[in-house]
């Protein structure tokens, strides 16, 4: 690999693969860029998950044998209230995408970040189709004991996410990744602000309640959960020498590496 920071390949700018996107990356201010990006993870990262949680809950069967469900899954009490910061995921792509540098090292920061999500979305829904795993935990919750808001959010989250696609944990290696990818951002570029150290004890808070909300709201076994976290970990670790090459090389040379100029 030449050397301990060296990034894979990889996960360096794809050639050609962004050139459009790079190109139009001025226009209404950056705005446009942050919508196509935002476009991209709903192709490259929503599509495919729900598509393969489809098909594990209506083609495929449960293969979860090797890791079944075990009493300590079943003796983790069901809190009502944590569906909150279970739902709170779907906070952190807007987040990040507001938070995100609108300068061209940003732009390219997002990009290839971007790129680690797409690998580690297929890499779990791979997993997610050739070991289909049933998280069949859902009649322990007590629907009577909700109030309105507990409620709306399960049923949102019940009619939108069939209880398959169990391990690795989506939920988990999306929000480590992100959690890690908008402290950075905000240490490096909104040091100054009197807000940052609040903004990132909420933002860990919220990670540490979401991992915690992923067993009691029976979405998930413990066994999702660590996998998930191996997976996070591992995408961060890869991405950590791409920023070193974006700071150490720049933007706009690593662009034209990548033949987007």
């Amino acid at each position: 690999m030449g050397g301990r920071n060296t990034p894979l390949k990889l996960v360096m700018p794809w050639n050609k693969f962004w050139n459009g996107t790079w190109k139009r990356r001025n226009i209404f201010n950056g705005k446009w860029f942050i919508l196509e990006i935002f476009l991209f993870g709903a192709i490259f990262i929503a599509i495919p998950y729900f598509l393969s949680n489809n098909i594990a809950s209506l083609y495929l069967e449960d293969t979860f044998k090797m890791f079944p469900e075990n009493r300590y899954d079943r003796s983790i009490p069901v809190i009502n209230w944590m569906i909150i910061p279970y739902t709170a995921l779907y906070l952190f792509y807007p987040i990040t995408l507001i938070i995100a540098p609108k300068n061209d090292k940003g732009r390219m920061e997002l990009i290839t970040a971007m790129q680690i999500l797409i690998m580690a979305n297929i890499f779990c829904v791979v997993f997610f189709l050739l070991f289909p795993a049933e998280i069949d935990m859902r009649d322990s919750l007590d629907w009577n004991s909700m109030n309105n808001l507990e409620i709306l959010f399960f049923e949102f989250i019940h009619t939108s996410d069939r209880p398959w696609n169990a391990w690795p944990s989506l939920h988990i290696v999306h929000s480590y990744f992100l959690a890690r990818l908008m402290t950075h951002w905000v240490k490096n570029n909104y040091s100054e602000n009197k807000f940052t150290n609040i903004f990132l004890g909420v933002l860990w808070i919220e990670w540490f309640l979401l991992c915690i909300s992923i067993l009691t709201t029976k979405q998930h076994y413990m066994f999702d959960l660590f996998s998930g976290g191996i997976v996070g970990i591992i995408a961060w670790k890869l991405y950590q020498p791409v920023l070193e090459k974006i700071s150490v090389r720049g933007a706009k040379k690593l662009a034209n590496d990548a033949g987007w100029v």
